[in-house]
């Protein structure tokens, strides 16, 4: 068996002086470090230093650090402890300063101090060993049984403590493990003692009097929670009175204050909830759980925290429409009238409801479709959504999903979290009542993510008819069934909304308006709309259609309807302005009627006469109805128009041609210029271009380059050889807007033949393709909206891929 050799420590030691508490072997302790010789101790000590060995100091209590460099040291404590430094954190304010947490590793007693300056450095005996306490019989025997009265004390002691709190389970299993001659300072340092005894039991260096010097003050300590658990039981005999008194009070109605009163209102409103949950018709599940709430809630004190929770949870509970459904309108006649009058165009849209209508027709359980409306903005989604609640006779609720990056606002908060609530799901059903609503999810492509979660996952349950069944919200924590709500979705793009949720929804494109769908939509809802805003009629303004074909092409330019709209809205404020100022020209002359007519009843002198007169002609007659809005009143209450037909201008000269883009607000025309210039054969691009589209550029100089003998096409110098001795510079105006994708392709080869040949494209002309380096056009997307783009612009003809014919189909007649 080998010897254990001794653990020494370092026979010089850097002197830390404290004098705010006392740190025991085995024990840790914060202390702060702001004086002069302590901060010079850390600095050049513990932060310079590499070793182990320089992170081992001398504490030494009751000794405090002069404020300067320049006082002497005073006094120091005889015994002191060797302390390894665990933790340095530095701080300036509200001064310099340093922060040490420190271990006690054993006790030391001062031979001679060496240096003061710049810290304080003295030479060392260890007093305490640091190897592991031999538990021999001949130590046991040498404390005898001071040592099992110390260990039963302090067992007696961790027994009266609270067993559940992790640290007092853990002290617990110390006093078995560790060696009993550690637990006299360990102990010391958790219970309460003052300084002055812990300096006591540091200067006690024999084992046996750190022993008689400890045990008096565990007995104290367990005196003193004795003491104080016979105070506490009282008070828990007198909560168990109060609850058992209560439903006397309440049967035998002796209220004799306004708590009283308070009491047994809550009391009642206990009663009544316990009725509403024992005749809902709730699922078996969720009244299993009301009941078991309801049982905890009468026995909670009304002081508690919980106690408002749980009946919250309760009424909640309780308002669910869990059975109760509205009865769907299922003829499908005079849904398709409603439909007609409310929204003009969309007949995709209303054939879709239709089709849900005869479904509905033929299967009463159908589930409802999960719809999701995808066009520019300002088409009707969300008008249409409503339009189809009033259409099924459904209560109709709007969730606004744009910008929520919470995955707790769709599921809904745990009921462990202060101020949870239900998600914005089951608040709807709360709201509307009935749970077969029509539920709008209105900007599902403005649905953002954060360190809350990815609501765009948490709506995977929601939209998905196989799972939605069984939806359970986090706050709720029991199943509710959405299966027989019409969920509608609406977005401006699908390229922003993530793959799995968009294969859960139906998608149905909702593209923008031709200019007479347009005007059919301002003469038959805008127009009626905006005069009974402005509290007109139309015996007082009157807008023809030549003058809302202005309105739409001089003034707007969108795939919707909104800005047209505004501008209806903003003409009716003129005309209310003017025809408020009529009526009260009618009244002035009105009363001027009378004064005069009074005036000759009277014998008014006749110098006077003619004053009245004078006042009555100057006043502006007021103006004739209907107001009727031509041009020039348009250019007065809107100002000069804002968009030009500036298509045939522009392409005045070779090397100009006319492209169609797709962006989430609709289509748009785009033109595209090249020029030529002497030089090496560089091409330069301009207009904020995307990566595809700059390919599209050189794939086009390529070919034309490859087949520039098989159409004539030369340089200034008169070579087959384009890039040779020149420079080509391509730009697409508009170049703080962004533009990529592929579809630039024809319009690019086409620009730089023109160039080339010198001929001009003609002005009426647009067009859309994909090219490739041998010359083929392949199909690109968003077809209709890039021809209502060109329509709204006034050209005439469209050049599109021959494999995006097919898509010609859902364009109106009166564009093609």
């Amino acid at each position: 068996m080998s010897s254990v050799s001794p653990i020494q420590i370092p026979s010089r030691l850097p002197l830390l002086l404290t004098h705010e508490g006392v740190l025991l072997p085995g024990s840790t302790m914060r202390t702060s470090v702001d004086s002069a010789r302590n901060l010079q101790l850390v600095r050049n000590r513990l932060l310079k230093g590499t070793s182990l060995q320089s992170t081992i100091l001398g504490v030494i209590p009751n000794t405090p650090d002069p404020a300067s460099d320049a006082q002497d040291l005073p006094p120091l404590h005889r015994i002191g402890t060797a302390a390894l430094a665990v933790q340095v954190v530095g701080s300036n304010w509200p001064k310099p300063h340093y922060t040490l947490l420190i271990t006690g590793l054993c006790r030391f007693q001062i031979v001679q101090v060496l240096k003061e300056k710049p810290y304080p450095i003295a030479e060392v005996e260890q007093l305490d060993r640091l190897e592991e306490f031999p538990s021999t019989c001949k130590m046991r025997e040498e404390l005898g049984e001071l040592s099992e009265q110390f260990y039963k004390y302090a067992v007696q002691l961790v027994e009266m403590l609270d067993m559940s709190v992790p640290a007092v389970a853990k002290l617990r299993r110390l006093l078995d493990s560790l060696p009993r001659e550690a637990l006299p300072d360990i102990l010391t340092s958790i219970i309460r003692t003052s300084n002055k005894e812990k300096l006591q039991i540091l200067d006690a260096v024999s084992l046996e009097e750190r022993f008689k010097m400890t045990i008096p003050l565990l007995v104290r300590q367990i005196e003193g929670l004795k003491l104080l658990q016979k105070t506490r039981k009282p008070k828990q005999d007198d909560d168990k009175r109060v609850i058992a008194i209560r439903p006397i009070r309440r049967i035998t109605h002796i209220s004799g204050t306004l708590e009283d009163e308070d009491e047994d209102e809550d009391n009642d409103d206990i009663v009544m909830l316990e009725k509403k949950i024992q005749t809902s018709s709730m699922p078996e599940q969720a009244h299993k759980v009301c009941v078991k709430e309801i049982k905890r809630l009468k026995k909670m004190p009304q002081s508690m925290p919980e106690y408002a929770l749980t009946r919250n949870y309760l009424e909640l509970m309780v308002e669910l429409p869990w059975n109760k459904s509205t009865t769907d309108r299922l003829d499908i006649r005079a849904a398709r009238i409603l439909l007609d009058n409310d929204h003009y165009a969309m007949e995709k849209l209303k054939k879709r409801v239709l089709e849900y209508l005869a479904v509905r027709q033929l299967k009463n359980n159908l589930k409802g479709p999960i719809l999701c409306f995808v066009g520019p903005p300002g088409v009707g989604k969300t008008s249409v959504g409503r339009s189809v609640a009033k259409t099924l006779g459904r209560e109709f609720h709007r969730i606004a999903l744009g910008g929520v990056c919470d995955q707790s606002d769709i599921r809904g908060h745990r009921r462990t979290y202060v101020g949870s609530m239900p998600g914005r799901i089951i608040n709807g059903l709360k709201t509307v009542g009935v749970n077969n609503p029509v539920f709008l999810l209105d900007e599902v492509d403005k649905l953002g993510k954060s360190l809350q979660g990815d609501p765009a996952a948490a709506l995977l349950e929601v939209l998905d008819p196989e799972q939605n069944h069984n939806f359970t919200d986090h706050y709720l924590n029991v199943a509710f069934d959405l299966s027989q709500v019409l969920f509608i979705a609406t977005a401006n793009t699908t390229a922003t909304i993530p793959a799995a949720l968009l294969d859960r929804m139906e998608i149905i494109q909702v593209p923008g308006y031709t200019q007479e769908e347009k005007i059919e939509i301002a003469h038959r809802h805008l127009i009626p709309k905006q005069l009974e805003q402005h509290g007109l009629t139309p015996q007082q303004i009157q807008i023809p259609q030549v003058t809302t074909l202005d309105i739409i092409t001089r003034y707007t330019r969108e795939a919707g309807v909104r800005s047209l709209d505004r501008k209806l809205g903003a003409i009716c404020r003129a005309v209310a302005v003017k025809v408020a100022e009529g009526q009260h020209k009618e009244a002035k002359l009105d009363r001027s009627d009378v004064t005069e007519r009074e005036g000759c009843r009277e014998h008014i002198l006749e110098d006077e006469k003619p004053e009245s007169i004078s006042d009555t002609t100057d006043l502006a007659l007021p103006p004739e109805m209907p107001i009727l809005i031509d041009f020039h009143a348009l250019k007065d209450i809107l100002g000069p128009p804002m968009y030009e037909m500036e298509v045939s201008q522009r392409l005045s000269q070779p090397g100009v041609a006319i492209g169609l883009a797709w962006t989430p607000l609709g289509g748009e025309i785009m033109f595209v210029e090249a020029s030529r210039m002497d030089g090496e054969g560089q091409l330069t691009l301009t207009g904020q271009l995307g990566d595809v589209m700059k390919e599209s550029a050189h794939l086009a100089i390529s070919w034309l380059r490859s087949n520039a003998k098989k159409y004539q096409l030369t340089n200034a110098f008169g070579s087959f050889d384009l890039l040779d001795n020149t420079d080509i510079h391509l730009h697409f105006p508009a170049g703080a807007v962004t533009k990529d994708g592929p579809s630039a392709g024809v319009t690019i080869v086409t620009c730089l033949a023109s160039l080339f040949s010198g001929r001009l494209v003609r002005s009426d002309v647009a067009m859309t393709g994909e090219i490739t380096l041998r010359g083929l056009v392949l199909p690109v997307g968003g077809i209709k909206d890039k021809v209502l783009a060109a329509h709204r612009a006034g050209l005439k003809q469209v050049i599109i891929p021959r494999r995006n014919e097919k898509d010609l189909e859902g364009i109106p007649g009166n564009t093609a």
